[in-house]
């Protein structure tokens, strides 16, 4: 392996082993700290965000982030009052003016807010085996579509947008999350409706996450940067290394709703 290469693995995987027991932790700590543990990466998201844009109000937007994202995590008891302050957050960025990305600054409400608010009330609603095997379903994504992209290489998935990424990478990725699925809910001996449920769901849950991180990317390619900041060595950004969970975290908040119903009807 090239030097780069193997320099980069070792600093990702140091990163990892700081990270992934820090998110396991606040999982099985439970509410009111898994609130706080969400409020927390969504602060550092916040933040990035207004970094990323060349705007002389970084502070500001920084703040009215920070204001939308505690809403959606904190105030899930209320339901509607999340949704007003996140759409008021909304008209107050939208209503700057002279910016030059004034789209992608109202963008980072909603990404933000409703990405890291879904994963919080998928928490609430699903509960932590819910929550746990979301996680490692969205870290078996990247870890097989680094592996498999890698080794396999091929054709390309998105060259204009993210030149590393092959179709291999994205097939891995799927395979990877269906497996680490299998082996969830039969580990975890989950009921059989359940069961069934999330194993056909996990290829579907990379699939949008993947979709996420090229979105991601294809933000950073406008605004030409490399990483969203440089906050985790080897990784970049809080954005780097979540994009993909907060984007697929609604649509996976939205199963998991539906499958209750279902459930229940």
């Amino acid at each position: 392996m090239e030097k780069s290469k193997l320099d980069s693995v070792m600093k990702r995987s140091v990163a990892a082993a700081v990270m992934a027991p820090l998110t396991l932790l606040a999982v099985f700590a439970g509410m009111p700290y898994f609130n706080l543990f969400a409020l927390f990466v969504g602060c550092l998201l916040a933040w990035e965000w207004a970094e990323m844009m060349p705007t002389e109000k970084k502070g500001r937007y920084t703040a009215l982030y920070v204001f939308a994202v505690a809403s959606s995590t904190w105030l899930l008891h209320l339901i509607a009052v999340p949704l007003a302050i996140v759409l008021a957050t909304l008209a107050a960025v939208y209503k700057s003016r002279g910016e030059k990305y004034r789209g992608l600054l109202v963008l980072g409400v909603p990404y933000i807010s409703i990405g890291v608010g879904a994963f919080a009330w998928l928490y609430s609603i699903g509960g932590m085996e819910c929550v746990l095997w979301y996680i490692l379903v969205i870290w078996s994504v990247d870890v097989g579509g680094y592996v498999v992209g890698c080794s396999l290489k091929g054709p390309k998935l998105a060259p204009k947008i993210s030149p590393n990424k092959t179709w291999a990478g994205l097939a891995g990725a799927m395979v990877f999350a269906l497996v680490v699925s299998w082996v969830f809910v039969f580990g975890f001996n989950i009921q059989p409706f359940w069961r069934k449920s999330l194993i056909i769901a996990a290829p579907f849950v990379a699939l949008i996450a993947q979709t996420g991180d090229l979105i991601e990317s294809a933000i950073k390619r406008k605004l030409g940067l490399k990483d969203s900041s440089n906050l985790i060595p080897g990784h970049g950004g809080i954005f780097d290394r979540i994009d993909g969970l907060i984007f697929a975290a609604p649509f996976v908040l939205i199963m998991v709703i539906v499958l209750f119903n279902v459930q229940a009807g």
